[in-house]
């Protein structure tokens, strides 16, 4: 059964700090590449990362560019996005997902695949980080 199970989210001041996994099973990462999102309430769904094992391709968005990064760990066969700096506006539930279509780069400038093409999502976990 494929299975993405994310944790590692929490309270947390802002200006602080947190990682959060994102485990594998029935599946490996290589094959796939990997999205986080997030989804404040009453707000879109925003991708805030992509990135590519295969060609070590990786997308951030402007809002977290310079604070979070992706890493992984093929042995654990887990991902992790490591989250800096946070701030109140990064208050959201995280997802991370998989995709087997590739990140697209065009002119410099990385294309993540569209959220509908994101085959397996985890079940969210929460950060929310005070003023």
């Amino acid at each position: 059964e494929v299975q993405l199970v994310e944790s590692g989210g929490g309270l947390v001041q802002a200006g602080g700090s947190l990682r959060l996994s994102c485990a594998a099973s029935g599946f490996t990462f290589d094959d796939y590449r990997i999205g986080w999102f997030r989804q404040a309430p009453g707000k879109e769904r925003e991708e805030v990362s992509c990135s590519s094992s295969t060609d070590s391709s990786t997308y951030y968005a402007d809002s977290v560019k310079g604070r979070f990064t992706i890493s992984s760990d093929a042995a654990e066969n887990t991902v992790y996005l490591q989250m800096n700096s946070l701030k109140p506006e990064d208050t959201a539930v995280y997802y991370c997902a998989v995709s087997p279509w590739p990140i697209l780069v065009t002119g410099g400038t990385h294309y993540c695949p569209r959220p509908s093409q994101y085959n397996y999502w985890g079940q969210g976990t929460q950060v929310t980080v005070s003023s």
